[in-house]
């Protein structure tokens, strides 16, 4: 059909670019949908990705960019304002007009909510981490501070304490912490503060050490503050769609990446994956795999054939999203 896409992905980060990558060099027609920055648009370098270690997200964004130029994948700088089902394909909201396809592709990440310190979003990347994988080595043998309370602030200091021994526990009040779980904080050295904490100055865009003031007590001078924030979904068109949602509010996919709802996929950070750039763009390959797959089945089966086994080789197998 003419002006009917092949695959819509809405979100152009390492999950979506991967995937219009693999499916543009299936000679498939692809619209990706470029809704703004990365999440991680505030840090200087990226860390951990195989032969682009230190990179920047803009750099990296730009040359994924530029990978897709010789293939058939047109990239709009907009997003999705509403999805709806019409038969066994989907129409999709762009600006003022409606694009439709034959499959929909969320990868659409999710949003950091960050605890309401003075000057902590504004260091969000800069002074401020929520990976030690990412940015532990940049900082490691220093100063270090983790912010929170109960048990993913012990579960992160005590991970934290891999790339330092001189780790504060920021409470910012009640620690919320078991007995058990005070203890070991400290047999590892890793000092806990209670007090309420006023604000967060300094860091590297004041060119200085990140200064934690607190309420009735001395100031803290560290390198850098670990936090994991609680998060929430990048796009509610999923749900609207249909897609079912975890407790965290996280879509709900199966190994092949697909949602409850048949035709739609979802990747990379919005399905609660480990949140790593590498993780993301191998996701958004699989799922590419699996739909061009599924597309190349449709396509045989529409002209009458199959792919039928030979008799004499009982262990053969359909091509599926493992074939290379």
């Amino acid at each position: 059909m003419p002006g009917l896409w092949d695959v819509l992905i809405v979100g152009a980060g390492p999950a979506g670019l991967s995937a219009a990558l693999t499916l543009g060099r299936s000679r498939r027609r692809v619209l990706l949908l470029d809704g703004g920055p990365p999440r991680n648009a505030s840090v200087s370098a990226g860390h951990g990705l195989l032969t682009r270690d230190g990179i920047s997200p803009e750099d990296l964004k730009a040359a994924a960019l530029a990978d897709l130029e010789p293939y058939d994948v047109t990239v709009r700088a907009d997003g999705a304002r509403e999805v709806r089902r019409v038969g066994e394909c989907f129409d999709v909201r762009v600006g003022d007009a409606w694009q439709r396809t034959r499959v929909l592709v969320f990868a659409t990440g999710v949003r950091d909510i960050l605890p309401p310190v003075p000057g902590l979003r504004e260091r969000w990347g800069q002074g401020v981490f929520h990976c030690p994988y990412c940015d532990g080595w940049e900082h490691e043998g220093r100063a270090l501070a983790v912010y929170g309370s109960g048990q993913s602030a012990h579960h992160l200091a005590l991970t934290v304490r891999a790339w330092s021994d001189r780790v504060t526990l920021l409470c910012d009040g009640e620690p919320c912490l078991t007995p058990e779980q005070a203890l070991d904080l400290e047999r590892v050295g890793v000092t806990v503060r209670t007090q309420p904490v006023r604000r967060v100055s300094g860091g590297p865009i004041e060119d200085a050490p990140v200064c934690v003031s607190f309420v009735g007590a001395p100031p803290l001078s560290v390198d850098a503050v670990f936090l994991a924030p609680e998060q929430e979904g990048g796009s509610h068109l999923p749900a609207a769609l249909g897609c079912e949602l975890d407790g965290k509010g996280r879509v709900t996919v199966n190994a092949d990446q697909e949602t409850g709802v048949p035709g739609v996929f979802a990747i990379g950070d919005m399905t609660g994956a480990p949140q790593y750039v590498v993780q993301a763009a191998a996701a958004g390959m699989h799922a590419a795999q699996v739909i061009n797959t599924r597309l190349i089945h449709a396509a045989v089966h529409a002209l009458g054939a199959a792919f039928h086994k030979s008799p004499q080789n009982e262990g053969a197998r359909d091509p599926d999203s493992r074939d290379e």
